[in-house]
Formats: C-alpha cells, structure tokens, sequence
C-alpha cells in the first residue's frame, strides 16, 4: 500500500501510465480515449468569480432630448424624429417607473408594448436613426435583416437568435438585455407573396415566429442544435446535479422594423380613390408618394402580404419623408456627417488635406439626386467624382487639395493644372479660402445649436473657444462630436490642475477660461502634454505665489493667459498692485489731521 506521503498521480500521469500498460498487453487494438474537456468558465455561466451585478436600466432622457440629440445629426424626418424620440422615451421610462415604484403596481393585463415600424423609401436614413438612438441611449441593442430569417425548425436563422445576441451585446446580463432593443431591417421583404403555391416558410412562416417575440414569450437561452450550449449544459449539469434553464423575457424589449415598401403607396391610393369614387375623387400625383404614405392604415399593410396578427403587434408607425436635392445638400454641410469626413481621411491617409467649395457639393448633391437612392446616392456620387484623384494624387507632392465645382466638372483638366508646380501659389490660395470658409460654417453652427451643444458637453462656449474649435475641425479630419469630447477631455485634466496645486502647494489658483484655451491650443497641437504643462507650472508660479501670499495674506489668484505666457510679468504685476492696495487701505484707515 502506498502511504499518505507519496505524490498522487494526476490524471495525465494516470492516462499515460495506463496507456502504457495497454499497450504492452493488447498492442496498439487498445487505446485510452480521453473524454471531451467542457470549458470551465462558459458565457452563460462563469464558474468563477462571485457573479456580476447587473447594471440595471438607466435611462433619464425625455422625448424633447432626444428630438434636439438627432437633429444633430439628420436633416429633414421631422414627424419620424418625434414619433421614435416619443415611443422609445415612453418606453423606457416606464418601465423605470414600474422598477422603482415604491407600491407594487400588479401589471396590467394585455398591455401593449410600443413597438415601431419605419416606412420610407431607402436612403432616407432609418438605420442611421435607430443606431443613433441606440448610442444615445446606452441600451444593448442588435440589428438583423428579415431576409436571413426563416421559421423556427426550418433551416436558416430563428429569430430567436436576434433576443440570443441581445444577451451577449449585454455581456451576458440577461436582465439588462431585457431592456434592449431588437432593430430589423427589411421586413417588407417577408410580406407574403399572393403568386405563391405552397408554404411560404421564408415570409409568412417568419411572421408567425415573430408574434410571440413581439409581445412577450421566454426565449431560452440554450439552443438545442448548437454546440456551445450543449456544452454549457453539460458543464453545469456535472458541477451541480440539475439542469438549469436560462431564458429571457422579450414583455419589455422594443422591436423596431424598417422597410422601404416600395408597393405600399399604391395599394394606399387604390383605397383612397375607391373610397372617393365620384366627382369629389382627388386624383393622387406621382410626387404626392410622401403625403401618400402618411395616409397609411393597418388595412393598407395586410393587403401589402402581412398577416392581421403581426400588424396588430406594430401599433406604432413612422413615415420617413423622401430626400430633395436641397436635403442632400443640407446633408453634406453638416459637420457631423460621416461622408464628407470619410473623403477628408481617404486623402488624409496620404498626408493630403482636403477641403469642398460649397457650389461643388451643390454639384455632388445635383449628380445623387438625379439616381434617386436617397442619401446612398451621395457616397456613389462623391466616389465617382474623386477616384481619379484619389489614384493620381498621392504620387505627387501636392499637400493641399481645394475641391471646387471645376474639379467635379473637369477632372482631367484639374488634374493636369494641380500637379503643376506653376499653380502652387493658387491652389495655396484657394485652398485657404475654403479653409476659411467652412471655419465660418463651423462657428455658425455652434452658434446655433449652443444650448445643446452646451447642455450635452458642459463646455462654456465663449467667442474666443467657439473660434478655437471651429479651428481644429478645420485642421483635423474629424466630426464636429469628437472635437467636442477630445476639447472637454483636455478641460477637466487642466481644471484638475487647480485641485492638485491646492493640495501640494496650498494655494488656490483659478485658470481663466482664455488660459484654458491657450493650454488646450498647444496640447490638440501635440506641443506638450498635461504632465509636462503641471511640472512647468509649479515651476514658474510656486514661490511668486507664495511671496505675493506673504506679502500680503492672499491666497486666491486668477491666472490669466497672460500670465500663462509671461508668469514672471504677472506675478511681478501681482505683487506690486496687491501692496499697493494694501497700502491705500493702510492710508485710509489713519486719522485725518485736522485744519
């Protein structure tokens, strides 16, 4: 027997001594078969660690909020705007008001949930408004196309996976993904087909399978066919002896769904003219499709090919409105779109920079109109106008590239007169004036969104810091939010300074905001780094500070830019008007001789 204090094999020393012994008994017609090692910490279930406390919902925005955080960034869907900013707020916060209620308010029974659906032609930017929502609002959220679903027991994806995603968009916090948003795009695509013969497993078979999600059922987290969850049930089935089954509520996830419904206008204007047959008939126009659309009624969506029932589970409604020529303009002059700054950092990316005369993105907007796919349309539009440069260009020595109308109309030409060195001087000048020009676009727009901007950010926006930020948007190819961030970032560190300087000089000092600024200047201009700025500053105020606070009995000053720039000048300045002010107090205070 062996005692106590020998080494107990482990079970790789154990497989081996007795795979050896096999082997010299039976020959290689015995092998050990080692089993399948189930992963000791799974999404799902993680063995270690004391388990993660959920966040919980926090949501504290109001409908008007969130109206004024998209009109940052989309131009024109006015109704759609409020409808969605509407719903989603009234959404989530009553479920926050149901959560921290102090009575216990028994929920209502058949409550409808809110759930959205988007029409609207492509292009328009339904997408685009549902992920800024979703960012805006910090709940977990995912996003699916209709047309890779299929019904549930059928090959493809269930759409049950959508609610699945969700739990892992929240990092496996099923009672924060209970509180998030489910965004399908193209759901036009399942209406079913009236040509059809047999079973439409791919549209009506989808819709059937979306009920349920839609209203409220428990979504197991564990699929069946799949592999990983099998192996997660395995694993916690060995450690615990039960079966534990993880599902999902859907009662308080929103589904939003979107499609272009390019057939829906007509079957809205057959009802109307059938409705209005007799000489008080208004006959609808092919440019009327907006007004067209906003006439919508859940009858027009089941003659569309949708079931009654899954109408029924879309109560809400947003008509998004077609883009004019002038909306994609608009589209293109504001500072927080992604496409314009996408074609600053294509040149960019070759030390390049680039700047858009307004008359040519008129012409850019003219030439996406006219292939009517909406804002798609521009980035086609923009692309075919600057390939040629965006080939020829970096091979050049040209640093400055001023796009103006004549590049988009003459390409050839324009190319020819920017390599040559002759035209340095003028493209030079151009391209300042363009500079200076979206500088003024830039101040306007601060100027005329400061309220939110202010609201959003806690930035005080004086004339001396909107001038700066329009300055680096022009110089940096960035949207208008990152400098805002990158701005407000630089402004706490530098506050910061203040506190630390109390603390280990004891002084209290108080930046000027225009010294503030001339910091952040030379910081977004890479000159020095907040740590090097500190260690400069104690050096150059420190001592002058604390004589002035012996001299005196002061010990609050407000550091102006001029004293950022000529600390000995200031604190010089500082000491002498102090004690001359003590002075005149000292004069006051002695009696007056008598005539």
């Amino acid at each position: 027997m062996k005692t106590n204090s020998e080494k107990i094999p482990n079970p790789k020393e154990l497989e081996k001594e007795l795979g050896e012994f096999l082997s010299k008994k039976f020959g290689g017609n015995v092998k050990v078969s080692t089993p399948i090692i189930v992963p000791q910490e799974t999404f799902f279930n993680k063995a270690k660690g004391a388990p993660k406390k959920s966040k919980g919902l926090k949501f504290n925005l109001k409908p008007e909020e969130l109206v004024s955080y998209l009109d940052q960034y989309i131009i024109k869907q006015d109704d759609a705007k409020t409808v969605l900013a509407t719903k989603i707020c009234t959404h989530f916060n009553r479920i926050k008001y149901f959560l921290n209620s102090s009575s216990q308010i028994p929920e209502m029974v058949g409550r409808i949930k809110n759930n959205v659906l988007m029409v609207g032609p492509t292009g328009v930017g339904k997408t685009y408004m549902i992920r800024l929502i979703a960012q805006k609002i910090g709940v977990p959220f995912v996003k699916g196309d209709a047309t890779k679903f299929s019904e549930t027991g059928y090959v493809g994806n269930d759409v049950e996976d959508l609610v699945r995603d969700l739990v892992r968009e929240a990092d496996g916090d099923i009672e924060q993904a209970q509180y998030g948003i489910i965004y399908i795009d193209e759901i036009d695509k399942i209406a079913s087909s009236s040509n059809l013969i047999g079973a439409d497993i791919s549209r009506t078979g989808v819709q059937r399978a979306l009920l349920k999600p839609l209203e409220e059922t428990e979504v197991d987290l564990k699929v069946p066919h799949d592999p990983i969850s099998i192996m997660e049930e395995l694993e916690n089935y060995r450690k615990t002896g039960k079966r534990d089954k993880k599902t999902i509520n859907t009662k308080n996830i929103l589904f939003i769904m979107s499609g272009a419904f390019g057939d829906l206008s007509r079957i809205i204007s057959e009802r109307v003219l059938h409705q209005g047959i007799g000489f008080g008939t208004q006959i609808i126009k092919s440019d009327q499709q907006d007004d067209v659309l906003k006439m919508l009624k859940s009858e027009d969506l089941i003659n569309f090919g949708f079931e009654s029932e899954f109408v029924g589970r879309l109560p809400v409604r947003a008509i998004f409105e077609r883009l004019t020529e002038d909306d994609l303009y608009t589209i293109l002059k504001n500072p927080n779109n992604p496409i314009i700054l996408g074609k600053k950092l294509d040149f960019g990316a070759y030390y390049i920079k680039a700047k858009f005369e307004d008359q040519a993105l008129k012409l850019l907007s003219h030439r996406a109109f006219e292939e009517n796919t909406g804002a798609r349309g521009l980035v086609s539009s923009i692309e075919h106008a600057l390939l040629l440069f965006e080939k020829k260009l970096p091979s050049t020595s040209l640093k400055k590239f001023p796009i103006t109308s004549d590049i988009i109309e003459n390409p050839f030409a324009s190319l020819e007169w920017l390599i040559d060195p002759a035209n340095q001087n003028k493209i030079d000048k151009t391209f300042q004036t363009l500079f200076n020009d979206e500088k003024s676009a830039i101040i306007e727009y601060i100027c005329a969104n400061k309220k939110n901007l202010y609201k959003k950010h806690g930035l005080s926006l004086t004339a001396g810091r909107i001038d700066l930020i329009a300055r680096f948007y022009s110089e940096k190819e960035s949207d208008i939010e990152n400098i805002f961030k990158q701005i407000k970032i630089c402004y706490e560190d530098i506050k910061s300074i203040e506190l630390n300087f109390l603390k280990e000089c004891g002084i209290n000092v108080v930046l000027e905001e225009e010294a503030i600024d001339l910091v952040i200047e030379q910081y977004i201009k890479s000159s020095i780094r907040i740590d090097d700025f500190y260690i400069k500053f104690i050096a150059d105020f420190e001592l002058g500070l604390k004589l002035v606070r012996e001299k005196t009995g002061c010990n609050r000053f407000f550091i102006t830019k001029q004293g950022l720039l000529s600390p000995d000048k200031f604190i010089s300045r500082l000491l002498t008007n102090n004690l001359n002010s003590l002075g005149q107090i000292k004069q006051d205070d002695m009696p007056k001789k008598e005539i």
